[in-house]
């Protein structure tokens, strides 16, 4: 179902999935032999304000890296991009990083894309207020499926925005889908800027999804409490607790829920059983090296043009055109 509303210089379009679709994903994650959940379900409200603060943590170098990147390359972003066309953010949350680039790349239309309502048009309308010379398409979608954007003129050039890392939270199969469909929303003259988390000490990487205040803990934990308001579910959060650690061999963070009993649980009314020390695997967190990315976004129809990195390689945000076919 598709809803709208149009204010001063911002429509709004809502395609997010139904309740039902939700309880349905949840069901089916966790009849798989090993327990398993989408992190985009993470961003119900309480979630997007405890990820906002994780990326205000000290341990949490992620944001301010990137920021730091952004901040300091904006220009040179900007000539290597070009001005005008459309800007389309995937999981533009806050829509605090592309406010650092919409002064120098002044695009015609800016096209945020969130799965979180709320959040979505809260920071659309901040942003319009901000910018009364920006035209602002807002989507609520899931973008980690098959999606067509609404408002998108053909003969407009688009350029993706996605930041944050966030393609690492997608196996390399489905990363490489996710960008093969950007290519193809794209092309044939448009190009992705994206953000990625490097390969680097696993000291660093642990510190970051464990850190000292348990605010990632929080997160975590807010998962189930989501589930039991939007999935008729009895999860008692306090048997279980936050698990996260650096898989060195599959190059990837893993943040897991685990059980600290036997029990069962109801989910939209099936009884899931879980042992002492099982887990359910809720968020992955690839980290790449630059030419291993690079291959990744060439098997989806991009080639590489310019990259920029902070000066102690912990992240690169990465700018890539449509291949020519």
């Amino acid at each position: 179902m598709r809803t709208e509303l149009v204010e001063p210089r911002l429509r709004f379009s809502d395609l997010k999935p139904p309740p039902a679709d939700f309880r349905r994903e949840v069901v089916e994650g966790l009849r798989r032999p090993r327990k398993a959940l989408s992190p985009k379900f993470f961003y119900d409200p309480e979630g997007c304000r405890l990820f906002e603060a994780i990326c205000d943590l000290p341990e949490y170098y992620l944001t301010r890296t990137e920021v730091g990147i952004l901040t300091e390359h904006a220009d040179s972003i900007a000539r290597t991009l070009g001005q005008g066309g459309a800007l389309i953010e995937l999981g533009s949350g806050n829509s605090r990083k592309v406010r650092l680039l919409l002064e120098a790349l002044k695009p015609a239309v800016y096209v945020p894309v969130d799965i979180a309502r709320e959040h979505l048009l809260t920071a659309s309308r901040a942003l319009a207020a901000d910018c009364p010379w920006l035209d602002i398409h807002a989507a609520c979608l899931d973008y980690s499926q098959r999606f067509a954007l609404p408002f998108l003129p053909d003969t407009q050039r688009k350029i993706v925005f996605f930041p944050g890392s966030s393609i690492g939270n997608f196996e390399p199969a489905a990363a490489e889908n996710l960008l093969r469909s950007v290519a193809q929303c794209v092309q044939p003259d448009g190009g992705l800027l994206i953000g990625f988390d490097l390969k680097k000490d696993a000291a660093i990487l642990n510190a970051a999804y464990n850190d000292s205040a348990g605010v990632t803990a929080q997160f975590n934990l807010n998962l189930l409490r989501c589930i039991n308001a939007r999935a008729a579910a009895n999860f008692d959060l306090d048997r279980f607790h936050h698990q996260a650690f650096y898989n060195e061999r599959q190059g990837r963070i893993e943040m897991h829920l685990c059980s600290e009993y036997r029990q069962q649980v109801i989910v939209a009314g099936e009884t899931f059983n879980f042992l002492d020390g099982e887990t359910i695997h809720t968020e992955s967190s690839y980290k790449y090296g630059i030419e291993e990315f690079q291959t990744l976004a060439h098997n989806a129809g991009f080639e590489p043009d310019r990259c920029w990195c902070d000066r102690d390689s912990l992240f690169c945000v990465h700018y890539f055109t449509v291949s020519a076919s």
